[in-house]
């Protein structure tokens, strides 16, 4: 990996530590995915003249699998695909976290209760003081859970919810975050302060 990406990578608040390793390490899998969309939708008839190019790429680029015709395949997939770069795709992971979410959780386990992500976060005053609540995101089977973790506003000490969300998608769950206003963010802190 480019050691400025690395450099240039900071761990955003309230996730789980992300480093730059594992984050290329998502970025490969995210191309693998796609990869192999584009290979499942090819008609099985045509399949044979493809894996022919694609050994012959493979060969000529010094990846070819004699063992895994199915990795050259999905390989020469990804070369034919206009993916992102990962300095790209990791802006728009920041920009647009649901949808990479989303998109991992349809081909590939997702993030386990331990590691959910943090897809949002608001600002309210709670007593006088500026409290920032963030949504936190994770499946369990098909559905949908998430939890809100609080801060104060320049303190460190994190407060959560049990899960409270509990819907269809993770678009939804953060549909229904969109929906509390300061009094009912405030009625959840109140819940879980000390």
């Amino acid at each position: 990996m480019d050691q400025s990406v690395a450099k240039a990578w900071a761990i955003p608040r309230d996730r789980p530590t992300e480093t730059p390793e594992v984050l290329y390490f998502r970025y490969l899998a995210y191309r693998r995915r796609h990869a192999d969309r584009l290979v499942r939708l090819i008609p099985r008839d045509a399949v044979r003249d493809l894996y022919g190019k694609a050994r012959d790429w493979a060969l000529e680029e010094g990846v070819h699998d004699s063992r895994d015709p199915m990795a050259t395949l999905t390989r020469f997939a990804e070369y034919l695909l206009p993916l992102p770069p990962f300095e790209v795709w990791l802006a728009d992971r920041a920009i647009h976290p649901i949808r990479h979410i989303e998109d991992s959780s349809r081909t590939s386990p997702v993030s386990p209760p331990a590691q959910p992500a943090r897809v949002e976060e608001r600002r309210f005053v709670y007593e006088g003081r500026i409290w920032v609540a963030s949504l936190h995101v994770f499946a369990v089977g098909a559905r949908w859970r998430g939890f809100l973790r609080f801060r104060q506003s320049g303190h460190a000490r994190r407060y959560h919810t049990a899960h409270i969300f509990l819907e269809e998608t993770a678009r939804e769950v953060r549909r229904s975050f969109r929906g509390f206003d300061g009094a009912a963010l405030g009625a959840f802190l109140r819940s879980v302060l000390p």
